[in-house]
Parts: structure tokens; sequence; C-alpha cells
């Protein structure tokens, strides 16, 4: 009997090809969502990006597109509600009759003190985080399943957060960090918590249907949720890397377009954490002095 490898073409050319791939990226103007959809649109994929403001939209469409090889288009999508959710995944609709990738990254985050939390802050970041991701899902439910097969699965990728994975106590301290001293984001790690396992669920759903689920964990990278803890705090949130840097583009894009690969097929499920290991390794604990940047 032959070896599997024989018939098998294992070039990177093959295996990384994302030619063929429709991708709508929720939140997709700025921060990791522009980072991500940049990775595709530079490796030739066709991108909708969606998120709230049309002037945001309209210059990061445009940059893209300069980029290229493949293309960006957008849609105004407003998802605090089912309602929002259902009208992005109608106006996707009028755009593509399949989706190859979708990568749920919309979010929000809400800081305040421990003894007066709003209860606003659970409802709009549970709303944006976790519902919209599942309303999201299945309203292109039909779009993913288009064409999917079990060796060219469609996929979904969940943005998280590490603060998901986190146990410590998120309040900032006296010091502060990404929330001001004194306050805490203390809905947000809930949120993240239940997305991760909202993609789990999601997995096992939709696998037999030849859709992949996973979700990716960020730690601290540049975007507009960090910029308060990099304006006010940026050394401190530096001093808790192993490596001395926070994330960057690269290695946000490169962790999207190797699970969108056809090298990542056989995947589902799984929470890839990408805080260059200050959680596991338990170095955010310890008090660094300056940063390496």
């Amino acid at each position: 009997m032959a070896h599997a490898s024989t018939s098998a073409d294992l070039s990177i050319g093959n295996i990384f090809n994302y030619k063929n791939h429709v991708v709508l990226v929720t939140g997709g103007s700025t921060g990791l969502g522009e980072m991500a959809a940049q990775g595709f649109v530079q490796n030739g994929a066709k991108v909708i990006i969606a998120s709230r403001k049309k002037a945001e939209l309209e210059k990061t469409s445009s940059r893209l597109n300069k980029l290229g090889p493949g293309s960006c288009d957008y849609i105004v999508a407003d998802l605090k509600d089912k309602a929002g959710c259902l009208q992005l995944c109608a106006d996707v609709k009028k755009k593509t009759d399949r989706l190859t990738v979708l990568l749920n990254n919309s979010g929000s985050t809400w800081g305040a003190p421990y003894d007066d939390f709003p209860e606003s802050g659970w409802d709009k970041v549970y709303s944006l985080n976790v519902k919209s991701i599942f309303y999201v899902t299945a309203g292109l439910d039909a779009l993913l399943k288009k064409g999917a097969t079990a060796d060219h699965p469609s996929r979904v990728i969940n943005i998280a957060s590490m603060a998901g994975v986190q146990t410590t106590d998120v309040t900032s301290g006296a010091e502060g960090g990404l929330a001001a001293p004194g306050h805490g984001t203390f809905s947000y790690g809930p949120s993240k918590a239940a997305c991760i396992h909202l993609t789990k669920m999601q997995a096992s759903k939709l696998m037999p249907d030849h859709v992949t689920v996973n979700v990716i964990c960020p730690g601290v990278f540049p975007s507009r949720m960090t910029q308060y803890g990099f304006e006010e705090a940026g050394d401190l949130l530096v001093s808790g890397q192993p490596s001395g840097r926070v994330g960057k583009p690269e290695d946000l894009a490169g962790l999207v377009l190797f699970i969108s690969s056809l090298g990542a097929a056989h995947m589902t499920g799984n929470v890839f954490e990408l805080d260059g290991g200050s959680t596991q390794s338990g170095f955010r604990s310890i008090q660094k002095g300056k940063s390496k940047i």
C-alpha cells in the first residue's frame, strides 16, 4: 500500500492558498479585525468588513484595496441586538451567496469600580461579545454550508480574549492598566469565557456540516480597546510580557490565516491562546522593570 503522502500536494502554495476564500470580518475596520482582514486581502481573498462607522469602513477598505491582490468591500452594521445581527446577515446575502470564513471579532468592554458597576455594563458587553456571535453565525449558516466539504470545510473563527481564561481578579489596582486605577472590567472576562464555551458548542454542532469553529484568545494587542492602557500604563502592560513586547499584526493575522488554511481543515473546537506565554507562565504576575520596546 502506497504511503498516504504519495498522492498529496504538501506545497505551501496548496496548503496555504486563500484565493477562493470569501470572508466576513465583523469589527473589521480597526484593531484586530483590520489586521485579519489585511492578512486575507494580501493573500488574494475576497473580504467584507463590517462595523458601525461608515467613515472608518471606507478608509480601511480603500487602504486594503490598494494593497491587493484580494478585494475589500464593507457593510455598515450595528450588532448590539438581534435585529442588527439579522440585518447584517441580510446585507451579506446581497453581496455573496457563499462564505468560507466568518470571523466574529466585534466586541466591547466596560470599566467601572467594583462597588458601583452598572447593569448596562453587563448588558452591552454580553450582547456584543456573546449574543451577536450566536445570531450572526446562525444567520449565515446557509452561506457557510454552501460548497463546504470534509476536505474543504468553511471556518468560523471567534475572537475571545485571555481575559476569558485568566482567573485572577480583573481589578486593575492602584497603578492602573487596561482600566483606570481602582476600576475593573468585571463583565468582560465572563463574556469572553462564554464566547469560548459557545465556540465549543458551535464546533460540536457544525462539524457534521463541514464547518469548523475555533476561538482565538488574544492577550495585549494595540487596538481601540487597549488604547487607554497603552497611553496611561504602556510600560506596565509590556512588563507582563515574557518576550518584552505585545502582540503584532503578524501574530494575529498569521494565526487567523492558519486556521483558515487547508492545513487546519481537520481542527475544530480549539482555544488558541495568543499572549506570548504571559498567562500560562505566570510571568504576568511578576513586576518587571522597563520595557524592551
